[in-house]
């Protein structure tokens, strides 16, 4: 009798397992019940790899771009997919040139490039050093070895050191300019985009597009690339007014005007095709393809 009532507990115990954990599974396949999931894990999660479908990522579960990796299984992607689709219109994607990528992070956007099949080389340059061990990291899990050059350190105007400032909550904000008093300053490399392309064994005249997402640094970054921008390699980049301020912004826009004419503007909801010279110089963040 006793021995019956302990085979008893045992069976409706591992029912109730069998139905919690079904449950669970259905909660947590779901866009809900991955943001409670991955919001709820502690800071002994360093790492957590998921499949992507046509890739694997790796990232960490603190950081905001790594939790919408979980959440959506994507990091806006659609904005790879929308500026390839762009050039490809315009005849401008030279297929099996080189792609520079200044901002790789965790190596997102540098997969669905690879993906992609455009770029025969693609150079990734990330400052961060807790992003740099993840963008290497995805870079060999998917194979990407023979097409993909990770650099660790910033592009800019000179050969050096660099004050750099990692962001705690958002990695993808940490950036050479102090956003927050919470910033850990730390130092980084520092070179110009010539002798980063030189190293790695890109003759400049191959590359075909200019990738660019680095928070602010972006006027310093294309003073060091103007034989690239001379050439109006189409460039995609964050346009920030806030980082830059009212006069440096008028003077980046002067100075990106002075290489191309005409820039495709990607505004909340809508794009606007209008001179290089019309850039909004106040006003929110905003993505710009400058075409010619």
């Amino acid at each position: 009798m006793f021995d019956g009532k302990i085979l008893m507990r045992k069976y409706w115990k591992r029912a109730f397992r069998r139905k919690r954990d079904a449950i669970a599974t259905r909660l947590f396949d779901t866009r809900l019940g991955r943001d409670i999931l991955v919001s709820a894990l502690g800071p002994r999660v360093k790492t957590m790899t998921v499949d992507c479908g046509d890739h694997v990522m790796s990232f960490s579960p603190a950081d905001y771009i790594g939790r919408k990796v979980f959440r959506k299984g994507h990091f806006e992607r659609d904005h790879v997919d929308r500026l390839l689709s762009v050039l490809r219109e315009r005849g401008l994607l030279r297929k099996g040139s080189a792609l520079l990528e200044l901002g790789g992070n965790i190596g997102t956007q540098t997969c669905y490039f690879a993906l992609s099949g455009v770029y025969g080389r693609i150079i990734s340059v990330e400052p961060d050093p807790r992003n740099f061990r993840l963008l290497s990291a995805n870079i060999a899990d998917n194979g990407f070895q023979a097409v993909v050059t990770a650099v660790n350190c910033a592009a800019g105007d000179r050969d050096g050191q660099l004050d750099f400032y990692l962001n705690r909550k958002n990695h993808g904000k940490s950036s050479a300019l102090c956003q927050s008093a919470s910033d850990e300053k730390i130092s980084v490399p520092v070179r110009p985009v010539a002798d980063i392309l030189m190293q790695a064994g890109v003759d400049p005249g191959d590359v075909g597009l200019i990738w660019m997402d680095i928070e602010g640094y972006e006027p310093v970054a294309c003073r060091s690339m103007r034989m690239l921008m001379a050439r109006k390699v189409p460039l995609y980049m964050e346009f920030t007014p806030a980082f830059y301020g009212q006069e440096q912004a008028e003077a980046f826009v002067g100075d990106l005007a002075s290489h191309y004419s005409e820039c495709l503007a990607f505004f909340e909801g809508r794009e606007e095709t209008m001179k290089v010279a019309d850039l909004p110089t106040k006003g929110e963040q905003f993505d710009v393809l400058f075409l010619g």
